[in-house]
């Protein structure tokens, strides 16, 4: 066990931790939900960056490190499915997307094989984040500042929602497109796994 590699680890600990407190009905919850989802996307900006540095790149941290991405990501789009800030149907195909190629990954590395993740996979994440990012920033705010009498245009207008379904649904192109990607590259393992 490395840093890296206890990095990674920890995103999918601490994606539950969130869970649990962000669908607690209470401001101080909400935050430090926030903020326990800012560390654990925090780790995987490090985690590889890491690994590169000392030199300590695995098989193990490879497969890991899009998992617990994919992991953290579904925790937080189901929670804004939970509360209708997400359609449902988008977070559907984001998370059958992401645990489809896990279980690619799975048979991939049962084989020996090692799929790594593409840049595009890599601005995919980078979209989700942004965007989760974005959403939870927007609900601390209306958690916080509407009880204290601040009551701005945004926190009812039913242009927000509209973003937010705008920005997940480039998400939702993002993480398709980038599923078929996957696909295309491992065609051969999937043609073995027919015969």
């Amino acid at each position: 066990m490395n840093l890296p590699n206890f990095l990674t680890l920890s995103r999918i600990f601490l994606s539950p931790v969130y869970m649990v407190l962000f669908l607690i009905e209470n401001p101080t919850s909400r935050l430090a939900a926030t903020i326990v989802f800012i560390v654990a996307a925090l780790t995987d900006l490090f985690d590889g960056y890491l690994a590169r540095r000392m030199g300590t790149m695995t098989s193990f941290g490879k497969f890991m490190d899009p998992l617990a991405d994919k992991i953290l990501v579904s925790t937080a789009f189901l929670s804004f499915a939970n509360l209708g800030y997400a359609k449902a149907w988008m977070v559907t195909t984001i998370i059958v997307r992401e645990f489809f190629i896990i279980g690619l990954r799975s048979v991939a590395a049962y084989k020996g094989m090692v799929i790594t993740s593409s840049y595009a996979a890599q601005w995919k994440t980078a979209s989700q984040m942004i965007v989760i990012s974005c959403i939870l920033i927007y609900i601390n705010l209306k958690t916080w500042l509407v009880p204290a009498g601040t009551n701005w245009a945004m926190f009812n207008s039913p242009l927000t929602g509209t973003v937010f379904d705008i920005m997940i649904l480039i998400t939702v192109i993002l993480t398709v497109l980038t599923g078929l990607d996957y696909l295309l590259k491992s065609g051969g393992l999937l043609k073995g796994l027919l015969k």
